[in-house]
Formats: C-alpha cells, structure tokens, sequence
C-alpha cells in the first residue's frame, strides 16, 4: 500500500533537525554521506516503506537541518542523533548509514549498544584505514584558503583539454563545488586537530559493538572505500560484507533498489 512521504523538523537544544519519514513497521533510520543530504537516500526508501517505518533526517549542519556556529565533532552528532531519537521516542532502530553517517552511526552504537537492532555501513569512515592525511590531501587542497590549488586548475585547464586531462580537471572543480557547499563535513573530516581526530576514530572500539553489522560497497568504488569496509569486517565481531555490483560510490542513488533489497535481508 502506498504510504506518502511526510517532512517533518523539530527544536533541540543544539539546533532544529528537519527529516523525511514514511511507512511503518520497524523502525530504520537513514544517515546521509558527507557531501550528500537526506535527499541521498530517497529513492531507497521508496522500496522499503512498505515493510519499515522509515526516518531520515539531516545531520546538524546538513541539509535543511539548522547550521548552528558552533565546533562541530562526531560526539555532538552522535548527542544531536540520540536526543532526535529520545524525542520521537525510537527505543531501539535499525541504522542504515553512508560514509561519515556511518561513522556517527557506528560511534552511536558504540555509546547506546542497547538502543540499537543492527547497522547497515556503506563505505563507512572512522577508521585508520590508510593514511588519513594523505586520502584527504586532494580535498583540503581544494578548499584552502588562499585558494591556490584552485588558482592553478584554472589556470591549466585550457592546456589539459589538448592534453585529454579535460575531464580530470572538472571533476576535481565539480568536487570543489560540493565540498564547498558541505563546510561541516570539511570540519569534521579533516579540519580539525589530527588528534581530535584521531580520538574519535572506531577502531580500538569496534572488538565491542554487540550489533551485527552488514556492510555494503560498490564493486566500483575507490580502493579506500572497499579498505574502510574491510576495516570495520575485520574488526567488529559480528560483520557481514557485500559487494555491490554495479555499483560505484554513491550507491543509495545509483543502485536504490538492489540496497534495499540487501536492508529488507538483513533486518528480516
């Protein structure tokens, strides 16, 4: 039966958070990637609310979710993400969550083991998986200030189109217009201290997550996504990890039906 999607927002004490809902049944809970918003996971959810109560909000700072001035760290979304779910009074869910939602998705299991059924990870962060500074090198470049780098793609763009670097060249600028518009996930990946860092990372956690995970990537993803993958398979004790195929790095718009179909499995 169909059932319409309702947009909802809501007050907490560090900003208002404004979410998609729909369907009914057990109750799932979807966290956008770093650069995307809620709106990532729509059409996924339209093949699930007819079997689960689906919500997904926009993260603090995302979205339409209000963007408060203040230090943003993966335990304030985690706090913001918990009072979200005392407020709608969700006692225990099902997280389903990409990249740096898998993170905040992870932590939060971590931190109320009790309130959660299991986790879906698609590409998650919040693992030393390769070096940290090197796999976000590129992005802070893009976005320092001055901008040089930006300068200097500018500058030899003209000599990479007879060159065949066209297509390189604005898929870093069209990169740089996402990170731009994504300041929050900029500041909670790799702008702050390497030790703030460093100090909310999963890894010596994961031995101590007690819900199954079940963790996605697109068989066409970067070699660092199917790496942050791996990590969290090897280290949580109750891990099971699929490749999809096609599938590149964006996988909840590219593939919406074939990861529903791998939630509906998982939470059945």
């Amino acid at each position: 039966m169909y059932s319409p999607l309702r947009n909802s927002r809501v007050k907490l004490s560090l900003g208002q958070i404004f979410w998609h809902e729909v369907g009914q049944g057990p109750n799932l809970v979807f966290l956008h990637g770093s650069w995307h918003d809620s709106s990532q996971w729509l059409r996924t959810i339209e093949h699930l609310s007819s079997y689960f109560h689906c919500f997904v909000p926009d993260l603090l700072g995302f979205g339409e979710s209000e963007y408060p001035n203040i230090h943003y760290s993966i335990d304030l979304e985690v706090e913001c993400l918990a009072e979200y779910l005392n407020t709608l009074k969700l006692q225990q869910v099902y997280l389903i969550a990409h990249s740096l939602g898998g993170w905040v998705a992870a932590s939060y299991a971590l931190k109320y083991p009790d309130r959660i059924k299991g986790l879906v990870l698609l590409a998650p962060e919040g693992v030393q998986a390769g070096n940290l500074q090197q796999r976000w090198q590129i992005a802070s470049w893009l976005v320092a200030r001055p901008p040089v780098f930006f300068w200097l793609l500018q500058a030899i763009y003209p000599i990479a189109k007879l060159f065949g670097g066209k297509k390189k060249i604005e898929g870093l600028l069209h990169f740089r217009n996402r990170l731009i518009e994504s300041a929050v996930a900029i500041q909670l990946l790799f702008r702050r201290t390497r030790a703030e860092i460093i100090a909310e990372l999963v890894d010596e956690r994961l031995p101590l997550l007690t819900a199954p995970v079940l963790l996605l990537h697109g068989s066409q993803d970067t070699p660092a996504a199917a790496s942050l993958c791996q990590s969290y398979a090897d280290l949580a004790p109750h891990t099971e990890l699929q490749s999809i195929d096609p599938g590149s790095s964006n996988l909840p718009e590219e593939v919406p039906e074939l990861v529903a179909k791998y939630i509906r499995d998982f939470v059945k």
